[in-house]
């Protein structure tokens, strides 16, 4: 019996979920990824204390004391409900900056490799130059005309790695582009629109997810660094990075209250790395056995 296209699309996101699962690597991301969602949930409607609320009478509580999972910083916050309101935040930029990554990188991306020369060439151009501009300073640059926030930093980021995106979503697209599936539609008569929609965007899908997958991983890193240095969220809202930048003076005598949220950011960062990797060898044929 032939397979419609959405049993088509539903058989293969089985087959790479299962390929996923197989590779410790996408089982450690997948539990990551996971563990961020539910800490991000979670924190909307409980945390055993109000993140931003002060005691001073509780300050400097070792890890489980009075109630205090992780203990609390130098005003009392307690750092187990900061930890959890601060996923919030780490969530949010890497969604949103892997959003706005793929919309830069496909606009960029699709005339560069479909378009005639005229028009292609002087994207390529673009994006070379993009490329190399940091995405840190970028987010320096634009908090100091819009003013530091979480928008300053998902668009910082978003552009900064769009462009990266959108090397390699070009590439894919012209070898693509000259595949023999492709030749034999455009000879039936379809036009580019179709095309693109039909053959070179399922064709591009599994790098695609791939590479945000990474810039989720540099997004999260990113915002941790851009928050410790200001120029991210604003101090009334809990993040890890602002945790960092909180305790930095006191990293000395109070190693604990850096350890948490520097251990939090790395092990998003790495899991989502590694399910980067797991992504690109269970999406690939060659790979996918495991061998």
């Amino acid at each position: 019996m032939r397979l419609t296209a959405a049993q088509r699309r539903r058989r293969a996101l089985r087959t790479v979920l299962a390929a996923l699962v197989r590779r410790p690597a996408g089982v450690f991301g997948l539990t990551v990824l996971a563990a961020l969602v539910l800490a991000a949930l979670v924190s909307l409607f409980w945390t055993p204390f109000d993140p931003q609320a002060t005691d001073p009478g509780k300050a400097w509580l070792l890890p489980l004391r009075d109630g205090h999972l992780l203990g609390t910083d130098r005003i009392g916050h307690d750092q187990f409900s900061q930890l959890l309101a601060g996923s919030r935040e780490t969530l949010v930029a890497a969604v949103a900056s892997a959003a706005l990554a793929t919309v830069i990188g496909l606009a960029l991306a699709l005339p560069a490799a479909l378009a005639p020369r005229w028009i292609s060439a002087p994207v390529v151009q673009l994006i070379d130059v993009l490329v190399a501009f940091p995405v840190l300073l970028l987010a320096m640059v634009l908090a100091a005309v819009y003013g530091s926030s979480l928008g300053t930093v998902v668009t910082a980021i978003g552009i900064g790695f769009g462009v990266a995106v959108a090397r390699v979503a070009r590439a894919e697209l012209a070898s693509a582009r000259g595949s023999d599936y492709v030749l034999a539609a455009r000879a039936a008569g379809a036009g580019t629109g179709r095309i693109v929609r039909k053959h070179l965007l399922p064709a591009l899908a599994p790098t695609l997810i791939v590479q945000l997958s990474l810039v989720m991983a540099l997004a999260v890193l990113a915002e941790a660094a851009l928050t410790y240095l200001g120029y991210g969220s604003s101090p009334a809202t809990p993040s890890w990075g602002g945790m960092l930048h909180e305790q930095q003076a006191y990293v000395s005598a109070r190693p604990l209250l850096v350890i948490w949220p520097g251990l939090a950011v790395a092990l998003t960062v790495l899991g989502f790395n590694l399910l980067g990797d797991a992504l690109r060898d269970a999406t690939d044929p060659r790979l996918r056995s495991g061998r």
